[in-house]
């Protein structure tokens, strides 16, 4: 008999603003710390409060534009956050071209 080999794990985060659940390497990790602000996590590692964005243009662009992410953060995002989000952003939707 064959021994049936466990299936690995695969963490499931939620987008903050679709609440799409997905899995965690799909999404995109936003993370507040306390030296650097809001910044992009391409690791999902990094120290600090984290939230997590999906591939969508329009989830982008409402997490920038309204306070889903500041709740989220438990934080108040500076213009140079944004700023942060909207070239991420740009650097998505140009992939997508």
């Amino acid at each position: 008999m064959k021994e049936q080999g466990r299936r690995k794990h695969i963490p499931q985060r939620t987008c903050v603003v679709c609440k799409v659940t997905s899995a965690k390497r799909t999404l995109t990790r936003i993370v507040r710390t306390a030296d650097a602000g809001v910044q992009l996590d391409p690791t999902g590692k990094r120290n600090g409060r984290g939230a997590y964005l999906c591939s969508q243009v329009s989830c982008w662009q409402r997490a920038i534009q309204s306070d889903v992410l500041d709740r989220a953060l438990r934080t108040t995002l500076t213009a140079e956050d944004k700023q942060r989000l909207n070239e991420a952003l740009h650097m998505i939707t140009e992939t997508r071209a």
